[in-house]
């Protein structure tokens, strides 16, 4: 992958690069990238189990660390670009690549936990945005379920003959119909034997627009959906994003193979 200004290990954004290197993967990578995903999805679920008021984002991390580790496989996130974590944790407002510590979640908080290993050498990555507690608004719960189905709309168009913008097209269509706004500074990304590949997934745009979709590619859909404005900020840890105006955001993500069947999950939650 040629060196890009991926802002610290993220998927941005907005910049049309005039060289794309798009890596096709042959069935036994996506075989080996589908066992790496079952492992994630299972690692993941255990995690998800653990979120509850009283709990530390750096707990969960320790926890998301030590599963990956028991399983066979290493942290695609740790070091990478000097990130100091497994697990990104963030917290109600903040979007993504929330930094895990000593916060303490409460009841009525909302956490986006976004998770990647590397297996056999090829990497896997998704995210959830789950409550903490019984007390979250009606309104934040409405977001979390709103940004979940719209990365299944975009899963959807992810197949051969489609194009990324496809993809985006469907996200964005859906999330403002809903009254809620997409996030246009990061996006997701191809997948493979390096965490952040060619092409860039945006979760807006037109139809018919961008690389075009392919058998053999793998790639990570992610829509980052917020309650109020779309644009963001740095978080004072130097690594996070989160919300300009304060707004509560959700982030949901799987890894996706293009088959000719279809996108295959691979990162899919049992």
């Amino acid at each position: 992958m040629p060196n890009r200004p991926y802002p610290k290990f993220s998927r941005i954004s907005v910049k049309i690069y005039n060289t794309v290197m798009i890596t096709i993967k042959t069935p036994e990578e996506i075989k080996i990238m589908s066992e790496g995903g079952r492992i994630l999805s299972k690692i993941m679920g255990e995690i998800e189990k653990m979120v509850k008021p009283g709990i530390t984002t750096k707990e969960l991390d320790r926890a998301a660390e030590a599963l990956i580790l028991s399983n066979g496989a290493v942290p695609s996130f740790k070091g990478f670009n000097n990130f100091p974590a497994s697990l990104c944790t963030s917290v109600n407002e903040e979007i993504v690549h929330g930094i895990p510590s000593g916060r303490v979640l409460k009841d009525g908080d909302i956490i986006s936990l976004d998770l990647g290993l590397s297996y056999k050498g090829f990497h896997s990555d998704m995210a959830v945005t789950v409550p903490v507690g019984k007390t979250v608004l009606p309104e934040v719960n409405r977001v979390m379920k709103v940004a979940k189905k719209a990365l299944k709309r975009g899963i959807s168009h992810a197949k051969t003959g489609a194009s990324v913008g496809d993809i985006g097209n469907a996200i964005e269509k859906f999330v403002e119909e809903q009254g809620f706004s997409v996030v246009r500074e990061l996006c997701g990304h191809g997948i493979g034997k390096n965490l952040h590949e060619d092409p860039q997934i945006l979760n807006y745009g037109q139809k018919n627009t961008g690389a075009k979709i392919k058998e053999g590619m793998v790639i990570c859909i992610e829509p980052m959906v917020t309650m109020g404005d779309w644009r963001i900020k740095k978080a004072k840890d130097g690594y996070g994003y989160e919300t300009k105006d304060g707004s509560f955001a959700a982030h949901f993500e799987h890894t996706i193979a293009i088959t000719k069947n279809g996108p295959q999950v691979l990162t899919e939650i049992e």
